[in-house]
């Protein structure tokens, strides 16, 4: 009797071991860690992640290009990638899809300063900007630029790190920068408060799709449930942060210690506005609206020169999807 107990316990020991065992996800996020990103984090603080079985490790990138080659080349089971670069990178042939929105509007942007502004895309002729090779704004800027009448031709680009931007402007290394406009305070910590322009995107006709989440195809054929429990997790966290953005920041600050509060505060509420949408308040925080994809396909296909014309359908995937609802 003592012995088949013995065999018994065991036995429930190794159920409950496979029982807790946790899926490992890693997710790669699409730049260092920026007050956009809290939601994450306030996921893995309050269990989120846990509680559906996953054990996620978030993974810095080098701009939407990066991130989205670790996600199709296995690295990262998902990530964060502007969907602009996702949609071009399809006709190349990778086997990314969209399978959850971030920003519901765009923030893509170029920062200059009022010494030297670019107010207008036709101020970019003649100038040099910097950005990674795989940012969204330099991938981007060729339908940007016959979107608006510029000579794509006169324009420079210089390669910078993603952490370059910021001193490149603020030390007058080059006419400007391509960055998400959630970037704000940073960029005014360096150069001082109302010593930055915004030239963003979206007023000058680009208000296209921009940050989301995604996944390959070998993610989300081989491991679909993990992939659909990740996305309701983040969208959790997203939740909680649209809902109580000084606590998120807390939860923020205590797993990334060196995030500078004072900056990434207003940063985080930049990003918490592109999401505050009827889009997002009827259908839930990171519905994708089939329309505005498509139309943002149909950007990248006409101004961008892609090899090949990429297929909406191709673009992105709402299968995964499950709806979390706005805090009110």
């Amino acid at each position: 009797m003592l012995r088949m107990g013995s065999i018994a316990l065991a036995a429930l020991l190794a159920m409950a071991g496979a029982a807790s065992a946790q899926e490992k996800v890693t997710f790669a996020l699409n730049w260092f860690a920026v007050g956009d990103h809290a939601a994450y984090w306030v996921a893995l603080e309050k269990g989120y992640y846990k509680a559906k079985g996953l054990d996620v490790t978030l993974e810095n990138s080098k701009g939407s290009g990066d991130s989205i080659a670790k996600v199709d080349t296995g690295r990262a089971d998902a990530g964060l990638a502007d969907a602009a670069v996702v949609i071009a990178s399809r006709a190349r042939g990778t086997t990314v899809q969209v399978v959850g929105m971030v920003f519901d509007k765009t923030p893509m942007n170029f920062f200059s300063l009022t010494s030297k502004p670019l107010k207008t895309p036709k101020d970019l002729e003649g100038k040099t900007l910097g950005a990674p090779p795989g940012d969204s704004q330099r991938q981007m800027f060729p339908a940007f630029a016959k979107l608006n009448g510029v000579d794509a031709a006169k324009v420079s680009w210089v390669n910078i790190e993603p952490a370059a931007k910021i001193a490149a402007v603020a030390e007058k290394r080059m006419d400007g920068v391509g960055d998400y406009s959630t970037g704000l305070p940073l960029y005014e910590k360096a150069a001082g408060k109302g010593n930055v322009v915004m030239m963003n995107w979206a007023d000058f006709g680009f208000d296209m799709y921009s940050m989301s989440i995604i996944a390959s195809a070998k993610t989300m054929k081989e491991r679909p449930a993990v992939l659909k429990a990740f996305l309701e997790a983040s969208y959790m966290g997203w939740r909680d942060v649209i809902a109580d953005p000084k606590a998120a920041m807390e939860i923020f600050k205590k797993r990334v210690p060196e995030v500078d509060v004072e900056l990434m505060t207003p940063n985080m509420l930049l990003g918490i506005a592109l999401m505050k949408t009827e889009r997002y308040a009827k259908g839930g925080i990171g519905a994708i609206d089939e329309k505005k994809m498509c139309d943002s396909v149909e950007l990248v296909n006409t101004y961008m020169g892609l090899p090949q014309k990429v297929e909406c359908k191709d673009v992105f995937n709402a299968a995964f999807f499950t709806k979390v609802e706005m805090p009110k």
